[in-house]
């Protein structure tokens, strides 16, 4: 026994001496969260190190960079097929003009102009839509999701898949292995017979893959024959037609596109698939784009393939350049330092600052660590409302009314560190106005948060609350 003890200490010991480096290395852009790996890897020297390895290293970026750059060196470069379609930047106001000159320097993606938007928060209308998208199809149809249940509707829209797939429609079909962990081999088989391409996103073909289980891919993505597309907070799900009884109402907001962004929006899904499969789209994926109206939009990609967080300098930057107003809606609110920092400043400049987030129907953790942030939010003079009406599934921002983004990434580390996320960038009056007024028919159905009443709340309420923030890097 004690010569069992003395080989598990050693082994502990060379594995903690290990470890350690690779923290330093991995994580020094992040030093609360390098100081909390390695005391759990000192203290826990086997459970921290398990803890590390599945949660701590990033194994995609080398392997991202690398399919990135093939395909962008094929001649279906969105930049070259849309090139006529780059925006011009004596169409924007000043707030646009700058947000628009971060974008395009931190982005590899180039806004553009002719483009049709539209706002869906109703999910019945938005499956509709997208189930019309599908019956049209003529060459194409490419999907990714996070979240596929293998339910009614997630059954439904897949016949429909082999429907067009039996007509001679290429379709693929690419899932994150965990979001969608339900999918079984008896509910994708019928698929792969109708000559349906189905693939994962990591982890999960090879052993080593399958520790980066920290790492998802939460886009959702519809593009259909490179000319119609469909991304947002909306998984497959009959619990977003508000049929779950826990969840009851979902609310959340997607959105149809059409015109060049499209295009862009199909490149995201040209890199995630060849990353999965190694295979490239064919040519006809990539349509010459029809001007199809007057919003001028950009598709922003963004996970932890990137050396910095694209969405987190949009978001930070964007707070920050705000001087009338900031209209937030997210489902998970665990901001980083300094986008607190930033919702504060905007506030105590006399920026009207409003944040609508999740109310009882969120993930318990996440919720009380989101409410560790209020007290100092609210003596900024931040407005905060929890939704009761149901769950509360938006990824919105809206800036001084002329520029929003919209997309699938949260208010949160996990959204802006850890996940592959996508959204839309949207240079428009009349969409950041339709958003705000979302937010407002919203507020019925929210509970304002008090600061009195939030400074009395029980001390169990704020252990709670502190205890979950610790988790803040990985919730």
């Amino acid at each position: 026994m004690q010569t069992l003890l003395a080989v598990l200490t050693v082994v502990g010991y060379l594995l903690t001496l290990t470890l350690l480096p690779v923290v330093l290395l991995t994580k020094k852009r992040e030093p609360v969260a390098t100081v909390a790996w390695m005391m759990a890897i000192v203290t826990m020297p086997y459970f921290g190190a398990f803890l590390f390895l599945v949660f701590g290293i990033n194994r995609v970026g080398r392997r991202v960079q690398s399919r990135l750059a093939a395909i962008r060196s094929t001649s279906q470069s969105v930049p070259q097929l849309a090139g006529h379609h780059h925006l011009s930047e004596s169409r924007l106001n000043e707030t646009q003009r700058e947000l628009w000159q971060l974008a395009e320097r931190v982005t590899s993606t180039r806004a553009t102009v002719g483009n049709s938007v539209q706002l869906l928060t109703d999910a019945q209308r938005t499956f509709d839509d997208i189930a019309a998208a599908i019956d049209s199809a003529r060459s194409t149809i490419h999907l990714e999701y996070y979240i596929w249940q293998p339910d009614r509707l997630g059954t439904a829209f897949r016949d429909k898949l082999i429907a067009k797939a039996r007509q001679g429609v290429e379709v693929k079909f690419l899932y994150d292995a965990i979001g969608s962990s339900k999918l079984t081999h008896r509910f994708l088989q019928p698929m792969r017979d109708a000559g349906i391409r189905v693939a994962t996103f990591v982890p999960g073909q090879s052993l080593r893959e399958r520790w980066s289980i920290n790492l998802r891919s939460h886009r959702k993505i519809v593009i259909v024959d490179g000319e119609i597309a469909f991304t947002g907070g909306m998984n497959v799900g009959d619990e977003y037609l508000g049929q779950d009884l826990y969840f009851g109402r979902w609310r959340d907001t997607h959105l149809k596109l059409k015109g060049p962004s499209v295009l862009q929006l199909q490149e995201v899904f040209a890199i995630d698939w060849h990353y999965a499969t190694g295979d490239d789209l064919p040519r006809v994926a990539f349509p010459t784009p029809l001007e199809c109206g007057h919003v001028m939009a950009q598709v922003l990609a963004d996970g932890p393939d990137n050396e910095d967080s694209l969405f987190h300098t949009l978001l930070f930057a964007a707070i920050n350049r705000a001087e009338r107003q900031v209209t937030l809606a997210t489902s998970y609110f665990v901001p980083t330092p300094p986008l607190v920092s930033a919702l504060e400043t905007a506030a105590l400049r006399g920026v009207r600052t409003r944040v609508m987030l999740s109310g009882p129907k969120t993930y318990w953790a996440t919720r009380n660590a989101a409410r560790s942030y209020y007290d100092s939010l609210l003596r900024a003079g931040v407005e905060i409302y929890e939704y009761q009406a149901g769950q509360f599934h938006p990824k919105t921002l809206t800036i001084d009314g002329c520029w929003s983004l919209v997309g699938t990434p949260n208010f949160d580390s996990r959204s802006l560190y850890l996940n592959f996320e996508v959204a839309v960038a949207l240079y428009d009056l009349s969409l950041a106005e339709q958003l705000d007024h979302h937010f407002e028919q919203d507020e019925p159905h929210a509970t304002r948060i008090q600061s009195l009443d939030w400074s009395q709340r029980p001390t169990l309420a704020r252990l709670k609350e502190s205890f979950c923030r610790m988790f803040s890097p990985v919730l």
